[in-house]
């Protein structure tokens, strides 16, 4: 075989790598995966951040008012981190049946978690009402959401990787990640309309409670969407085969312990910029005298443009590689941190519209750092 022939055949061949040689899914269930993966994300998102807009607008009066503004505001804060520490425990324990029942089961589970913890945050009495308990079945009910989203996000890229060609994973895992930006899209403009349509005496007293209510009707939308889903062709193959470990989680640690505590910790940079943009800033906002809703409409408008280019940064990664997309974005996150509150501080209208736009917390394969 000539040096020509030798090379096409290597450029037909799959990626090499454990994960790699899978087999792959129907053009169409791909699409299908995708698509569900996209909605589902979206909706379970919805949920997750509906309480940290909560925490930055009402839950330091409603559940803390026992407290100093300033403590009540970090105590609010404090809550809303629950959910983002039980995130890795979701990971673990619905990785571990994903690998052990399949993707698909694992992923209908963590959206029907996240709905009902959803649902009853908004029947949650408040401070005035039941006293301590309020904030101790808010952690908890916060908890249960982590623990839900935690499950949810890797099992949502990975149902859709498992279904892509190779030379396409970027792009369709992707989608998963674009319903992220959707997700806080859609409880932010619940929330603004919810505002705007109310006085502020009606939005503290049973406003905040309508987007937590009305997510258990996208639950029930989401959950006929990822019914449709099959089950991904490597796990469908694992099962008759008998190749399914009794502790996934420590075969990963023993044999690519340096690949996981890197990702590790790439992940808790770009995540800590991120809700720094997402959360962080409506509190900030309000410290320096911005109108909240300006804010709010501006981070909107960044998480879409977030959304709409996501995509194209996971095609991108399918040409390139991976690390020079993830590289990049990483780069882009430290140059920007120093503008970004610079333009918060100058409370000039039209520069807090920028910050959103061209976010630090956005780098990652399949996210704009800058849109």
């Amino acid at each position: 075989m000539n040096s020509r022939a030798a090379a096409g055949d290597r450029k037909r061949r799959p990626m090499e790598g454990p994960y790699m040689a899978e087999p792959k899914g129907a053009p169409r269930q791909v699409r299908t995966a995708a698509i569900a993966s996209l909605v589902g994300s979206a909706l379970e998102w919805y949920d997750f951040f509906l309480y940290g807009t909560a925490a930055a607008l009402v839950f330091n009066t409603l559940f803390f008012p026992t407290f100093d503004p300033l403590v009540g505001t970090i105590a609010a804060f404090g809550t809303n981190a629950a959910g983002f520490l039980a995130r890795p425990l979701g990971g673990i324990v619905f990785g571990h049946f994903g690998d052990r029942l399949g993707r698909k089961s694992m992923l209908v589970i963590t959206l029907m978690i996240m709905g009902v913890s959803t649902f009853l945050i908004g029947l949650l009495p408040g401070y005035a009402t039941i006293g301590v308990w309020a904030p101790v079945l808010l952690v908890g009910l916060r908890i249960v959401q982590g623990i839900a989203v935690g499950g949810e996000w890797g099992g949502g890229v990975l149902i859709v990787s498992e279904h892509a060609p190779d030379h396409r994973r970027g792009f369709y895992s992707a989608w998963s990640q674009t319903g992220v930006g959707l997700g806080f899209v859609l409880s932010a403009s619940v929330f603004t309309l919810v505002q705007a349509v109310t006085s502020k005496d009606a939005f503290l007293a049973w406003g905040w409670r309508v987007p937590f209510l009305a997510g258990i009707v996208l639950t029930a939308v989401g959950l006929v969407i990822r019914m449709r889903v099959m089950e991904t062709p490597a796990a469908r193959q694992a099962a008759p085969a008998g190749k399914k470990a009794r502790l996934p989680i420590l075969d990963v640690l023993r044999t690519h312990p340096k690949a996981v505590l890197i990702a590790f910790g790439a992940r808790i940079a770009e995540n800590g910029a991120l809700y720094v943009f997402l959360t962080f800033s409506l509190s900030y906002a309000a410290t320096i005298g911005l109108d909240g809703n300006l804010v709010l409409t501006a981070v909107v408008v960044g998480m879409l443009a977030e959304s709409f280019t996501m995509p194209m940064w996971g095609a991108l990664s399918d040409r390139v590689g991976r690390r020079p997309v993830y590289l990049g974005g990483a780069i882009a996150m430290i140059v920007w941190a120093y503008p970004f509150f610079l333009m918060f501080d100058s409370r000039n209208p039209v520069l807090v519209f920028v910050p959103p736009r061209c976010s630090p917390g956005r780098a990652r394969p399949g996210r704009s750092p800058c849109s």
